[in-house]
């Protein structure tokens, strides 16, 4: 699942990583199905200023979601148990209210499971003890407070954008309810999904009901949901917590996004660390699908080091298997995957929904792959379902520092021979003045191929994503963003001064693009 916002205009442009759900999602097919259904504007989103998702758009597509998923088990309505959560943002109450009208109208058993992360409202299906046929969560990821959005979950994971077209196109036709919010249930998930993680720390430590006395472990919660792994499973695990920060809910977030990729919350939590001398740290964002960490040093575990750490971990278990990232991994990422690891390495198309499906087709292939993982920090694993669940990220880092911490080794030693480009940045183009955006960013990227090939340089096969150059000390991606009229370039390079150079021939290649901004470049 993946954020928009829609414009109260049905036929307006719709901006990507805001409000409804689902990654890879057609913008203007879902235009076009609003229209054809007759929705008014305004039925789908926006309250004021279109920040957010307004209670009649909620509960309209809530019951969108009630007829998609009637129809995928066969059930009836009125037969099926869907469970509804939320994080820590001020619209939560309102738009769970709204949701709660919705299911109650129609019949469903409805749990409110109140505070929650995302992973664990997937794990309501999962769970014998609530086995759920679905659930809501409601939340924007690490977007701006005053966002929000709705994402679904089904036995199979998180909808497809099939799906979301098919809920949007059943709640064009919904009207807005009102249902009886007294048969509403109430269950406290984060408790059993905290004792669920509490399990797999102590059968893959085996040293008892504290495995983790004697480890001094600290979390940044940014004001999000994820406060709960501090208090709940660390604590209760006898790891000592103090120093940890942010863990209190506050939909204002008010000391800094509560986001992985964010260089201000990676500095907090790395402060953090060293202030209290802790042997790890641990970062969230706001719905706890994504996580990050520090060492003892000092030193980030995110990004590509997140992807060699996780790599390192699994490696013993899967040997020779095949490791699913975005595009935009480092050359390093890849020569430590398979020199030091002996795995493989499989650069696929960016969105997380993207990889994770990847891993799940190479796994019904017959080709072991037991990590789909994005530089953002989204990272799911096979043996968990393949969900992108930071907590359970954190579930394996903490195993491995405690068995490491056991053995009179460090953390650090698992990726203490991954290599670290000198420099990396990245360009984001727009594309100005064309209808046909996509249509103008697939020229851009043949004709950008072909000049490179006429200069010697060759391109990187097989692409998934984009033309990716190989210089001789670097390299440039170059590709068209998931959903916006944009043309994003990353380098990386060897040696000091290298990106601006690769940017100096990426330009030449890119001559005569007139709609293409080039003025990121200038910067």
């Amino acid at each position: 699942p993946s954020n928009f916002r829609m414009n109260q205009r049905l036929d307006a442009y719709l901006k990507a990583e805001n409000v409804v759900a689902i990654a890879g999602l057609d913008t203007r097919k879902l235009t076009r199905v609003l229209r054809e259904k007759g929705a008014q504007a305004g039925c789908i989103v926006t309250a004021a200023a279109g920040e957010t998702l307004n209670a009649e758009a909620a509960n309209r597509i809530t019951s969108g979601f009630l007829d998609f998923l009637s129809q995928k088990t066969g059930k009836k309505v009125k037969d099926l148990r869907i469970a509804v959560g939320h994080d820590s943002r001020l619209s939560a109450p309102m738009l769970k209210e709204a949701v709660l009208e919705a299911l109650t109208y129609a019949g469903a058993v409805t749990v409110d499971c109140g505070l929650a992360s995302t992973p664990s409202m997937f794990m309501s299906i999962v769970f014998p003890e609530t086995k759920m046929d679905g659930s809501i969560m409601i939340t924007a990821s690490h977007l701006p407070y005053n966002r929000n959005g709705l994402k679904f979950f089904t036995k199979d994971g998180g909808v497809e954008h099939e799906d979301i077209i098919a809920i949007l196109e059943a709640a064009a036709r919904s009207p807005e309810v009102k249902g009886d919010l007294a048969k509403v249930q109430k269950y406290n998930l984060i408790d059993r999904y905290c004792h669920h993680l509490r399990k797999k720390i102590r059968a893959a430590l085996n040293m008892g009901d504290t495995p983790l006395r004697g480890m001094h472990v600290v979390v940044d919660a940014g004001n999000g949901a994820g406060g709960f792994f501090a208090t709940q499973v660390l604590g209760r695990l006898g790891a000592d917590t103090s120093g940890s920060i942010f863990l209190e809910p506050d939909g204002h977030f008010p000391n800094h996004i509560p986001n992985p990729e964010n260089k201000q919350a990676m500095a907090a939590i790395r402060q953090a660390v060293l202030d209290s001398h802790a042997d790890l740290g641990l970062i969230f964002d706001t719905d706890v699908d994504r996580m990050s960490a520090v060492l003892k040093n000092g030193k980030e575990i995110s990004r590509n080091a997140l992807i060699a750490m996780m790599a390192a971990i699994l490696a013993p278990d899967y040997p020779g298997s095949t490791i699913v990232t975005d595009s935009v991994t480092s050359d390093e990422l890849t020569e430590f995957l398979q020199g030091e690891l002996g795995l493989r390495h499989l650069r696929f198309k960016r969105g997380y929904k993207n990889v994770i499906d990847e891993c799940i087709r190479l796994n019904k292939e017959g080709t072991v792959s037991p990590l789909a993982i994005e530089t953002s920090g989204h990272g799911a694993l096979s043996e968990n379902y393949y969900l992108d669940d930071g907590a359970y990220l954190a579930v394996k880092l903490l195993i491995a520092a405690a068995k490491a911490k056991a053995q009179g080794r460090h953390l650090a030693d698992l990726v203490k021979k991954l290599g670290e480009p000198v420099e990396s940045r990245e360009y984001r183009m727009k594309i100005m003045g064309e209808d046909d955006f996509r249509g103008y960013g697939a020229n851009v990227l043949k004709v950008f191929e072909e000049r490179a090939a006429e200069a010697g340089i060759r391109a990187a096969k097989p692409s998934y994503e984009g033309v990716r150059l190989v210089f001789p000390d670097g390299w440039a991606l170059l590709r068209m963003s998931l959903h916006d009229p944009q043309m994003p370039l990353n380098i990386e390079s060897r040696k000091k001064g290298g990106v601006a150079e690769i940017a100096t021939k990426v330009q030449e290649f890119l001559k005569g693009f007139t709609s293409l901004d080039m003025s990121v470049f200038k910067d």
